[in-house]
């Protein structure tokens, strides 16, 4: 297993276009308290634009994601990448606007352009041979992490040494571009009429119940983000706590994210051994115990060690998390299904924001912290229990999937696929 797969042209132009639709994700939150901040009330009113956006990311992932279809999968795309790229023209172009303006702008800048990371996801790993679907999966992640790194970084900048207004009207640029990028790829995916073994024993089932079946693939994913919410949100708390300028935080928060684009790369040089469910727990769990040592550690020496290699397990967990839910649906589902995960996270991360920002008028930032793993562990648990209560329903193990060996033809395994614990490696085949 190689990223030779994945070393093509076709992937490059995926990549351009991937950060023209990610980027003005990763710069919205940010960008708003800025757009509104000179405003009476300005922060307060800053954080209900960035919930608006963030609701309407929430809703509109499952709604859109379920109804996008693979041989129409460019239009679809493009449609809302093009709307997501008016809501934030119209926030940029109307700054002083009513507040009500402004939250429609952010809930349609949300809304709009939820399913693209599903979609486009999906057609990503159609560019590449199966077998590099990890390695596909590890340099989307890679090219995540690095997005969130520069975002915050580039929201301030041009936001105080410009205007306010700059950061959102770059974002309709780059949205703007996605869409063009979209015409240098394949319109569609999966659309070539061969069989589908994955999805054969599903022919009857309604696509609702299809994705419902994957829910404990959806904790997990949602449990997964709830660390890196929990760690941005309270960080600057907890510095502050520490006797350390809340300047360091975005520095750490960088090298966090940095760890991330790490532990993409190292998953997808190689075939790890077990169960995905099995490495989800264990890598979760190091997340944990990461986040508890910054939590605990009273220097920011400390803070920043244990930030960046949380970041490195918890890219790597996420990663788990996808190819996971590649095994517990078919593939006509799968921009469905990972735009309902995309749902699951965001709300993760709401959630998880909410706790600490009520826990923190209570108890100190550390606390808070802890409480928020003690949620995270919670989810991991529930999660890993669905994966073992419903693969003990399915002869394969699959996640609610059935027919998930049935992928692996005949002779198809390379050297991967040695078994492990009497049964094959769920990657072996990738």
């Amino acid at each position: 297993m190689t990223y030779r797969d994945v070393a093509t042209r076709q992937v490059l132009i995926w990549c351009c276009t991937a950060v023209g639709a990610r980027m003005p994700v990763a710069m919205a939150p940010l960008a708003l308290v800025f757009l509104v901040r000179e405003r009476p009330g300005g922060y307060s009113l800053g954080a209900i634009l960035a919930a608006a956006y963030v609701v309407g990311e929430i809703v509109g992932a499952p709604v859109l994601g379920m109804r996008l279809r693979p041989e129409r999968a460019r239009v679809h795309l493009a449609l809302g990448l093009a709307a997501g790229s008016a809501g934030f023209a119209g926030l940029g172009a109307f700054p002083a606007a009513h507040p009500a303006v402004l939250g429609g702008f952010a809930a349609v800048a949300g809304a709009a352009p939820a399913a693209a990371t599903g979609g486009l996801r999906t057609l990503l790993t159609a560019l590449v041979p199966e077998r590099a679907a990890a390695q596909a999966l590890s340099v989307e992640s890679m090219l995540t992490a690095g997005v969130w790194a520069v975002s915050p970084a580039a929201v301030a900048g041009l936001a105080l040494g410009v205007a306010p207004r700059v950061p959102l009207l770059l974002a309709a640029a780059l949205m703007a571009w996605s869409v063009a990028g979209l015409w240098l790829l394949p319109a569609a995916w999966g659309a070539d009429g061969t069989g589908d073994p994955r999805g054969e024993d599903r022919a009857g089932a309604s696509p609702l119940r299809v994705l419902a079946g994957a829910w404990p693939v959806y904790v997990t994913g949602a449990a997964s983000l709830t660390l890196l919410g929990l760690a941005e949100l309270v960080l600057p708390a907890l510095l502050e706590q520490r006797g350390v300028g809340v300047g360091w935080s975005g520095p750490l928060l960088t090298g966090m994210a940095v760890g991330g684009g790490l532990g993409a790369f190292a998953y997808g040089l190689r075939a790890w051994p077990g169960r995905l469910r099995t490495r989800s727990v264990v890598l979760m769990a190091g997340t944990s115990v990461c986040v508890t040592l910054a939590a605990l550690t009273p220097d920011a020496v400390g803070i920043a060690a244990a930030l960046a290699v949380g970041g490195v397990l918890q890219s790597a967990a996420m990663l788990t998390r996808n190819l996971s839910l590649r095994e517990a649906l078919p593939p006509h589902a799968l921009a469905a299904g990972y735009s309902v995960m995309y749902a699951a996270a965001g709300a993760g991360y709401a959630a998880t924001g909410s706790l600490a920002g009520a826990l923190l008028e209570v108890v100190a930032p550390s606390t808070a912290i802890l409480a928020g793993v003690g949620v995270t562990l919670l989810l991991t648990a529930v999660g890993w229990w669905g994966e073992v209560r419903t693969a003990g329903r399915s002869p394969q193990g699959g996640v609610g999937n059935a027919a998930t060996t049935a992928l692996a033809a005949p002779g198809a395994e390379g050297a991967e696929g040695a078994a492990i614990r009497g049964r094959r490696d769920p990657e072996g085949r990738l």
